[in-house]
């Protein structure tokens, strides 16, 4: 799965021979921010769904569900698996289909809550990658 959506030409297009599509938000939802998707295998969706304290735009299939975040919400971030980060929302296409509309203006579903949970649902401790800060007593 990684490795499809990986893929991509260098102007950030599909690899179109691998069958992929870019989600679409409703036009009343601007992506401000940009646009990723943070996609968990279906068996853990409703269980994220209950618990994040807010969601955005939630697209799924038989066998993904995909949570639309601002672009770059990968930065600094390694996103446990069975987790997959989607750059510009290129998923697998499987016929995803909006099945959460947010009751707010935006579409996104904030990106640390979503992280947290991935990670937890995981078993995998939180890491950010950036660089390390120092204290000093």
């Amino acid at each position: 799965m990684a490795t499809l959506l990986a893929a991509r030409g260098r102007q950030g297009r599909p690899d179109t021979d691998r069958g992929e599509v870019q989600l679409t938000l409703p036009p009343a939802l601007p992506a401000t921010l940009g646009c990723d998707a943070v996609g968990v295998p279906a068996r853990h969706g409703f269980r994220l769904m209950s618990r994040l304290p807010g969601n955005g735009c939630v697209f799924a299939d038989s066998e993904w569900w995909w949570w639309i975040v601002p672009a770059g919400s990968d930065t600094e971030l390694r996103w446990p698996l069975p987790a997959c980060y989607a750059t510009d929302a290129y998923v697998p296409d499987r016929r995803p289909r909006l099945i959460h509309r947010p009751d707010s203006t935006s579409p996104y579903t904030p990106p640390i809550p979503l992280y947290l949970m991935v990670c937890q649902l995981t078993g995998v401790a939180p890491a950010w990658t950036g660089p390390g800060v120092e204290s000093r007593l």
